[in-house]
């Protein structure tokens, strides 16, 4: 789940696929495998009697999560050296911008007269909260002799299964079989014969002619040579015997069934950006990179306090209380990382042929935004 929060300087904001490669079960168990029978065909095993999509509870079958943080010892304060821009800068950056654009003139960013330079500094907080969430499914794989393993003891607990963790932050899923869980059961979708009616002859192995559309006779009112003159031919599907292999057993007219558990690790992000109230564009920030201020990490993080913008300190809070109550109770918390970073955005004023015009210049690659640039036409052509 991602979360965009606008924050505005002015307002307090209330408190409130690198996957790993196998598990020690199984090299891979993927959804595009044979179909399981259905639920009431199988048998009940002792802790997986509700089985389905709904995410397991690890308080459930183990260990709860993180608590909640306990705040950090005392510190020093920490002083941050955030660089204004200055006209020079300013200027050099508003060139760049004019003569990148086809129909704008240079000539205001060149001839233009500073008449204010307002430092706007932005800040975008942004938390990540790493989780684990399990579900548990019958499966099943066509049976070719593997060990079945139903009647060796009592299938342990999906939350007591080891599965590697993969790379810290990063989207992944994986499926393992629970162990004590197969059994033997005949192809349902087969009957155990191993093969299905062909739907394209209706199980008859012949079907009528492409060629003359079931004729016996071409354009020309000869006798069609594919089917000679019947317009009748042998099925293309089922070579003409009238049924297929079972996709779902291969033709062994057996299943292994068992009961998969599929692990989801996903990054759920929090992120919330300073509204200046400046008239600059905050979707651009998106666009951007900043400076990284603060990086904290941990299996829980403590919310931020002491920041220099008050917003930032009520936004840490505000995401580290709601992550913990939407996630503590049906995942497993494996890690946190919260980051601050500074976007620099300065205003300046300015004016050219005696009238006054406004441009800003954002994040560390001094990019310019601005809405009314004084002296750029409609055509491709360099004033």
């Amino acid at each position: 789940m991602d979360r965009t929060q606008l924050l505005s300087d002015q307002d307090e904001v209330q408190a409130v696929e690198s996957c790993p490669a196998a598990s020690y079960l199984d090299q891979d168990l993927a959804d595009d495998g044979a179909s399981a029978p259905p639920a009431d065909l199988m048998p009940v095993v002792p802790g997986y009697e509700n089985l389905g999509p709904n995410v397991i509870p690890p308080s459930d079958f183990g260990p709860a999560g993180p608590p909640y943080p306990q705040a950090p010892s005392g510190a020093p304060a920490r002083h941050f050296d955030i660089p204004a821009v200055n006209e020079e800068l300013a200027q050099e950056a508003f060139i760049n911008y004019a003569t990148s654009k086809c129909c704008y003139s240079s000539k205001p960013a060149k001839e233009m007269i500073f008449t204010d330079l307002q430092s706007l500094n932005t800040y975008r907080y942004r938390l990540e909260t790493f989780t684990e969430s399990r579900t548990t499914q019958w499966a099943s794989e066509p049976y070719n002799g593997q060990v079945v393993d139903g009647f060796n003891g009592v299938a342990p607990h999906p939350w007591s299964i080891p599965v590697p963790v993969p790379a810290l932050f990063q989207d992944c899923k994986k499926a393992v079989r629970v162990p004590n869980t197969s059994t033997v059961k005949g192809c349902h979708s087969c009957l155990t014969l191993g093969r299905s009616a062909c739907r394209r002859c209706v199980n008859s192995g012949r079907t009528r002619c492409g060629a003359c559309n079931g004729t016996g006779r071409i354009h020309n009112g000869e006798r069609c040579r594919s089917c000679q003159g019947s317009g009748i031919m042998r099925c293309p599907a089922c070579g003409g015997v009238g049924s297929l292999t079972c996709k779902t057993c291969k033709g062994n007219g057996k299943l292994l069934c068992f009961i998969k558990l599929k692990i989801t690790w996903k990054n759920n992000v929090y992120m919330a950006v300073t509204d200046k109230r400046s008239g600059f564009p905050v979707e651009l920030l998106n666009e951007i990179a900043g400076e990284i201020l603060r990086t904290d990490m941990a299996p829980m993080v403590y919310p931020v306090v002491g920041f220099p913008d008050s917003s930032t300190n009520s936004a840490s809070e505000n995401a580290v209380r709601e992550h913990q109550a939407q996630f503590s109770t049906t995942c497993h918390i494996l890690q946190q990382k919260q980051t601050i970073e500074l976007i620099p955005i300065t205003r300046v004023h300015y004016t050219w042929n005696e009238k006054t015009h406004i441009y800003f210049v954002y994040g560390v690659e001094h990019k310019v935004y601005t809405k009314d640039y004084p002296a750029k036409c409609c055509c491709c052509s360099i004033l």
